[in-house]
């Protein structure tokens, strides 16, 4: 418990502007995401468009990591390194990205789909969003981390037969960009033996998931990308939120 670090409001104050940069910028490059247009290029965006409004790229503070944006597109689960790959009509792509601002990190993910896609394709990606607004509304002090594991599971694998991504997990978020707690997409034993949540906990809540097996791997050699091992579509949605006694508060909307 004692490596949880609890914000204080001056802290909350830092987040809440550095989500809200983070916020602004990621819907803006979403709406360049189109075909013709390269990931490097959405990359370039979000950087230009970040530091413009005073913030800083987070996932350029990770060491090892050279760029503003996760892009993972179709079968990429997550740290999709931008490439010069251009997009299609129908792929279904992840932005994810961070935020450093007054020395406090922000995270967050969205995927959507590039044009038109199939029904059923529609339909996973809906479903992601869903489970994710779900688990925003039981973040709630006096719940537990089993509270918003349990509700993403429930609605991608029980309901409607996703695979939740199990080494893959949302995080604790603040001065670091990966903090305690974890935060899993699925629940392992009894709720009431998870970590409870507490005011002033910042959280960036995370569902990982597959269309086919839960299974991934890393790609090729650079460390960073991990996709589906069946190959199937993955998508993403991650917010940073806020617990206090007035119920969640979404940081980066």
């Amino acid at each position: 418990m004692s490596s949880i670090h609890i914000k204080s409001p001056d802290e909350i104050g830092l987040m809440r502007h550095g989500g809200k940069i983070l916020s602004d910028v990621l819907w803006e490059v979403l709406a360049q995401v189109k075909p013709g247009v390269s990931e490097l290029e959405i990359d370039a965006l979000a950087e230009s468009r970040i530091r413009e409004k005073g913030g800083e790229p987070g996932f350029k503070k990770v060491k090892g990591y050279h760029h503003t944006l996760c892009i993972c597109t179709n079968d990429v689960v997550v740290h999709g390194i931008p490439s010069t790959y251009t997009f299609q009509e129908g792929d279904v792509v992840c932005i994810d990205g961070g935020v450093y601002y007054g020395g406090f990190h922000t995270d967050m993910a969205e995927t959507i789909i590039v044009g038109k896609a199939s029904r059923e394709v529609e339909e996973f990606v809906e479903t992601g969003k869903r489970a994710l607004d779900a688990a925003i509304k039981v973040a709630k002090v006096g719940n537990r981390i089993g509270h918003i594991a349990k509700t993403i599971q429930d609605i991608v694998e029980k309901e409607k037969g996703y695979g939740v991504v199990r080494n893959l997990v949302g995080h604790g978020v603040g001065r670091q960009l990966h903090e305690e707690p974890q935060i899993p997409g699925f629940l392992s034993g009894k709720i009431e033996k998870t970590l409870p949540l507490r005011p002033g906990m910042t959280i960036a809540i995370e569902v990982i998931y597959t269309m086919g097996k839960r299974d991934v791997v890393y790609k090729g050699t650079d460390d960073w990308t991990i996709v589906t091992k069946d190959g199937s579509l993955s998508a993403v949605f991650e917010r940073t939120v806020l617990l206090s006694e007035q119920g969640p508060e979404v940081l980066t909307p």
